[in-house]
């Protein structure tokens, strides 16, 4: 699939073949500007490369100024029914603007937002939501279709064009996970225009996380993607940890440890799931180390001498398990063997030593 064309919200890009960037939102009181950078380092610290942050008045668009001073990342100013908002969060710092069509008003005010931004250099994402379709949309197709979908941001697309305004991402999400899929496929076949990927409204807990790792998993096997956001009701730091974890996944992503091991089956000869989850524990500081500094390994921990041996040998490093022993293997070469209580200990210390040595 071609690459979408590129703009940049800050120094972060965002489409053109650059790798998928991991965006999160606060949901602190926007007005109250030390909570929210407070919020918003963490999220950074975590991975998170672009925030927004709602509007939802003008103190809060004011509060801007002292945000983007402090922030580490990008600031995105999410902005719904009042333009003037839009107007002052990029007079205020505002690296990038989200509107909504259906919901912002006249195209006299969008395109008083789409004068400013071009005039600040700034993109603005044009998102489009299931929950605020336009109504000759909705009419036209029977209610919410991936069809409409589409056509909504094919058609805000089109109008900002018309103004001369090319720094444009969208967005076109749904709460129903095929319906969502659908509607991203039709519009990357129509337009290059970067996609700001998600699932709105996913929910909470394990289904949530289900349903968002299936809507864009599926998305970034197709290729489709530019930048994203896993959204999920609590704590944004969730979003953050499972964006990175589905990139990696994914393979759009080459940074930490890759770590995998077998179900286990009657063949087993060894505490397995002991085992492998004392190593993923005990490896996780090195494997947030190594994507800090954009370093990639892959480790194996398997069960028996069916798939064993030919896994951990494509791993950087591993461990085939046979009757109470493992064999331990690094960089494809069978090392020796060590008996069941020593996996842990001495393929730690093979991996961490081949790291920091």
């Amino acid at each position: 699939m071609n690459p979408t064309k590129q703009v940049f919200c800050g120094n972060v890009p965002i489409g053109g073949g650059a790798p998928v960037s991991i965006q999160s939102m606060t949901n602190t009181d926007t007005r109250d500007a030390d909570a929210t950078l407070e919020q918003i380092k963490r999220l950074a610290d975590a991975g998170c490369q672009i925030i927004r942050c709602a509007v939802p008045d003008m103190e809060a668009a004011k509060a801007f100024e002292k945000i983007k001073a402090g922030s580490p990342i990008p600031v995105v100013a999410d902005i719904h029914f009042d333009y003037r908002l839009a107007l002052a969060a990029m007079e205020n710092g505002a690296d990038k603007i989200r509107i909504n069509p259906g919901n912002i008003g006249s195209e006299d005010r969008v395109a008083a937002v789409l004068e400013k931004a071009k005039a600040c250099g700034i993109p603005v994402r044009i998102g489009v939501n299931s929950g605020s379709l336009e109504k000759d949309l909705l009419q036209k197709y029977g209610g919410v279709t991936a069809q409409a979908l589409c056509e909504s941001a094919m058609n805000a697309v089109a109008y900002a064009q018309s103004f001369g305004f090319e720094d444009i991402v969208v967005s076109l999400k749904s709460s129903d996970v095929a319906m969502n899929h659908e509607a991203h496929k039709l519009f990357r076949s129509q337009s290059d225009r970067p996609l700001h990927i998600g699932l709105t409204e996913s929910g909470v807990g394990r289904m949530a996380e289900l349903k968002s790792t299936a809507a864009l998993g599926a998305l970034l096997l197709d290729g489709i993607g530019d930048t994203m956001r896993i959204s999920l009701t609590g704590d944004p730091l969730r979003e953050v940890l499972l964006a990175k974890d589905l990139l990696t996944a994914c393979g759009k992503r080459r940074a930490g440890i890759d770590f995998i091991s077998c179900p286990t089956c009657g063949r087993t000869q060894v505490d397995l799931p002991s085992i492998a989850q004392s190593i993923e524990n005990a490896l996780q500081p090195l494997s947030e180390q190594l994507a800090a500094e954009g370093r990639f390994i892959k480790v194996a921990v398997m069960g028996c001498a069916v798939n064993g041996p030919g896994e951990a040998r494509e791993a950087d490093y591993g461990v085939a398990c046979g009757k109470g022993e493992g064999l331990l293997i690094a960089g494809g070469k069978q090392l020796k063997k060590v008996p069941e209580q020593e996996i842990i200990p001495q393929l730690l210390q093979l991996i961490q030593g081949g790291q920091n040595g």
